[in-house]
């Protein structure tokens, strides 16, 4: 289980297991909870008079399996990237890069890529385009995205900007639309599961599957598109996971950016 680290747990029993979300399975509310701090609605004079922090989301429109939408990892980024903004004032989320670097999931309708090098370039130009803020937080939620992520990360920091890149990590997770990431889904928009669709993809270990799919994209290895099982998901499960992954990116970003 993951440890919810002491510097946030007084936080979180305020902003996330306040009376009327009593209930475990929290995700229609926290769904539902309006952002204070979406850049989109502020104008430039507020970006102007308030140094703040910005929040990209970067996701994908790739296949996850007949059971969860296209733009999952899309969603589950800018989730994650809202809620973090509940714990600091200084915090703003920009809109998302909805398409990213999945070219393993070449094969299954509907998956649109605009590759690595030219993801990279987007991000980069993002940050370029960030001088107004103090400094700018790439939110993944596509691990196909992590090579552009890094290459940009690598570039801006050469020009002195200060960037954080970062990715979710699930200890003992499975790949792709499985149980974890179905049960986040299940926690944060439970009515995008198709729950009548749930059925297992290829459950081998990813070590041993790594070698196809590197050579043959995730079609080679499981029809359906899933790594994993998501027969097992559950919203509770889901709001554990989503709420360690809120701190994790809560600590790194007071690590980068102290208060």
């Amino acid at each position: 289980m993951y440890r919810v680290p002491p510097l946030y747990l007084k936080r979180w029993l305020k902003h996330f297991l306040a009376d009327e979300w009593a209930d475990p399975a929290i995700g229609a509310t926290m769904s539902d909870m309006a952002s204070a701090h979406a850049l989109g609605d502020l104008t430039w004079t507020d970006v102007q008079d308030s140094p703040r922090i910005v929040l990209i989301p970067v996701g994908s429109l790739e296949q996850h399996g007949p059971h969860l939408p296209l733009d999952t990892d899309t969603r589950i980024a800018t989730a994650i990237a809202e809620h973090v903004c509940e714990l600091r004032e200084d915090l703003v989320v920009g809109p998302a890069v909805a398409i990213g670097a999945s070219g393993e999931h070449a094969g299954f309708d509907g998956t649109l890529s605009i590759g690595t090098d030219a993801l990279t370039t987007v991000l980069v130009e993002l940050a370029r385009s960030a001088d107004a803020f103090t400094g700018v937080v790439f939110v993944n939620g596509h691990g196909g995205n992590r090579d552009a992520l890094l290459a940009a990360r690598a570039i801006l920091r050469l020009e002195a900007r200060t960037v954080v890149a970062w990715s979710p990590s699930i200890p003992g997770g499975d790949a792709h639309a499985g149980r974890s990431e179905t049960s986040i889904l299940l926690a944060i928009d439970p009515e995008c599961v198709r729950t009548d669709k749930l059925e297992a993809g290829a459950t081998a270990p990813l070590g041993e599957l790594l070698e196809d799919l590197q050579n043959g994209g995730v079609k080679s290895v499981s029809e359906n598109g899933v790594l994993g099982d998501p027969t097992s998901a559950t919203a509770e499960h889901g709001n554990e996971l989503f709420l360690g992954l809120i701190a994790d990116l809560a600590l790194t970003i007071d690590k980068v950016f102290p208060q």
